[in-house]
């Protein structure tokens, strides 16, 4: 049986006050650095996880915690207008479709648990470059969010495909 909280899940839950203060940060170098205890936890705790076991508590707090500080700095660098409010969508679509998908779930009371993917992988890795080209006021913001809207794209789709066989085979 799955412990209800572990060392990951500490660590995992870190980047909901890091979310929370990023819109209240200003300087560039600041935000970068909330950036950069994000993507550390969230590389971080998967490897406690793997190497010490998940929990109850960290399948559910890992992507929401995850989605929440993109949906939040993403709305926060959206005021620059470095990039498009089409674009902001893209980049976060991924995320949106996910917690659609979660919604639904919950609500047809068919909870499904799908291991990460390379997909989303790749998608968090171009969000964190789309947003830090955000932060710097990079000139490749634009490609970069195409990009990253492009792999999200790709990843809803891989997902899609990955929850249908899953059903399947219930």
């Amino acid at each position: 049986m799955k412990p209800w909280v572990t060392p990951a899940d500490l660590l995992t839950a870190l980047r909901l006050p890091l979310a929370a203060a990023f819109p209240f940060v200003h300087g560039a170098a600041w935000q970068l650095a909330i950036v950069g205890a994000v993507a550390a936890s969230d590389f971080f705790d998967g490897m406690l996880a793997r190497r010490f076991g998940e929990s109850r508590t960290g399948a559910v707090l890992d992507p929401v915690a995850d989605k929440f500080f993109m949906v939040v700095a993403f709305l926060t660098v959206a005021r620059s207008g470095l990039l498009y409010p089409l674009e902001i969508v893209g980049v976060l679509a991924r995320d949106i479709v996910a917690a659609l998908g979660y919604v639904g779930a919950w609500l047809w009371r068919r909870p499904m648990a799908l291991p990460a993917r390379a997909g989303g992988k790749a998608v968090t890795v171009l969000q964190l470059l789309t947003l830090v080209a955000c932060i710097v006021a990079s000139p490749h913001v634009r490609p970069l969010a195409w990009a990253t809207t492009a792999v999200g794209l790709y990843a809803i789709w891989d997902y899609g495909r990955a929850a249908a066989r899953a059903g399947a085979h219930r």
